[in-house]
């Protein structure tokens, strides 16, 4: 399955997440939903964000140019609130997954749809040092 699958049919498919992307944990967009896009240094604060919290907490996450409360931050899992919507980040050995949800879906539903989808990544033993090949 391509990245890109994983984001129309496992994460957006869902119901639960409205923009997705997955992204490389050094960098690099590998698949999103269309017209979603991390902007400027946002990839790079969120992959400090999972060594250091301190600056997201502080200074909040922000995620396609919107600004998230950060509720949650570790080394696994960052969520974050803005509105009556929000943000989940969940890092896997090479990959971050990165899942919008809006007015209507609860917190719950959209961080159980990501996490779900990492821990699936990470039985499945997801530790390549480069992107996959799209099939």
């Amino acid at each position: 399955m391509s990245w890109q699958a994983y984001v129309d049919n496992n994460l957006v498919g869902t119901g639960s997440i409205t923009k997705a992307a997955i992204y490389g944990a050094q960098g690099g967009v590998w698949a999103a939903s269309p017209g979603f896009a991390l902007q400027g240094n946002e990839l790079e604060t969120l992959i400090r964000a999972y060594q250091d919290p301190t600056d997201i907490r502080t200074n909040g996450l922000h995620i396609g140019g919107v600004k998230y409360f950060a509720l949650n931050a570790d080394q696994r899992s960052i969520y974050g609130k803005q509105g009556a919507g929000g943000v989940v980040c969940v890092k896997t050995a090479q990959a971050i997954l990165i899942g919008l949800y809006g007015d209507g879906i609860a917190p719950g539903e959209a961080t159980k749809v990501v996490e779900v989808l990492a821990d699936y990544l990470i039985s499945v033993g997801y530790v390549s040092d480069f992107p996959p090949f799209f099939n």
